[in-house]
């Protein structure tokens, strides 16, 4: 029988603001559950989401732009990161450059996406990817550099070629590290999408629902849209987990 223990919190946090809302008295403010919930109950009806689309929808439309700003930004990284973490003339070449940008927010992007890319799906995407690229393109240069040089030596000493050593000794032994990259990097990327989502010319997606029922004084839905958007991101993680579980359980007999 499971603990009731991780309950605990989230239940106090409920009775807690239904006892705030309580309270304070002004749904512009904190709505109550009463307000909440029947959109919540309802995630296939627009009833209550002031003709945007129902949750459903509007969640379907952010999660296919997070998959796709997530999977370019995949693409590029991995790569990137195995030729960064293999060659240390690539790393030295690219290692400031990278630096210098990493720190920087994926929102301070947004006006030069829409220079480059106007308004439409190509800006939300750019700001997607940037948030999803470089915690999977450090954590693919880390995951290859921390492979083992007797690894290599020991493929090589045997025959190995050069693919070989890249399909089942780099990567193999790296798989876990870029997994971990692909978990934050995809968290990161569906905190950027709302954002994303604010930019003009939007009319669908969880963000543009949670803004257009702020400008009508909804902050019931607004709630709603975040909840929605807390429990795709839990059910999310939780298949990256699973998948963690799965594929890359002897990491742990080798600590």
């Amino acid at each position: 029988m499971r603990s009731p223990v991780p309950l605990l919190l989230p239940v106090l946090l409920i009775v807690g603001w239904e006892v705030a809302a309580h309270f304070i008295d002004n749904p512009f403010i904190l709505p109550s559950l009463t307000t909440v919930i029947p959109i919540l109950l309802h995630p296939f009806s627009d009833k209550f989401t002031l003709g945007t689309g129902s949750l459903v929808d509007n969640a379907a439309v952010s999660l296919f732009r997070v998959a796709l700003g997530f999977a370019l930004a995949a693409l590029i990284a991995i790569p990137l990161g195995i030729g960064m973490g293999r060659s240390a003339l690539l790393n030295n070449i690219l290692d400031a450059t990278i630096e210098l940008l990493r720190p920087i927010p994926p929102l301070a992007w947004v006006p030069l996406a829409l220079a480059w890319f106007k308004i439409g799906l190509v800006s939300i995407v750019f700001i997607i990817l940037i948030g999803a690229f470089f915690p999977i393109l450090l954590n693919t240069i880390d995951g290859v550099k921390s492979i083992k040089r007797t690894w290599v030596e020991v493929a090589l000493t045997l025959g190995a070629r050069e693919s070989d050593i890249l399909g089942k000794v780099i990567l193999h032994g790296a798989a876990p590290t870029i997994w971990t990259g692909l978990r934050v990097g995809f968290g990161i990327s569906w905190m950027c999408v709302v954002a994303a989502e604010w930019l003009p010319g939007t009319t669908r997606g969880l963000g543009y629902l949670i803004l257009y029922a702020y400008n009508f004084g909804q902050t019931n839905v607004i709630i709603a849209g975040m909840v929605i958007i807390g429990i795709i991101g839990i059910v999310i993680d939780q298949v990256f987990k699973a998948g963690e579980r799965r594929w890359f359980s002897w990491r742990a007999l080798e600590r």
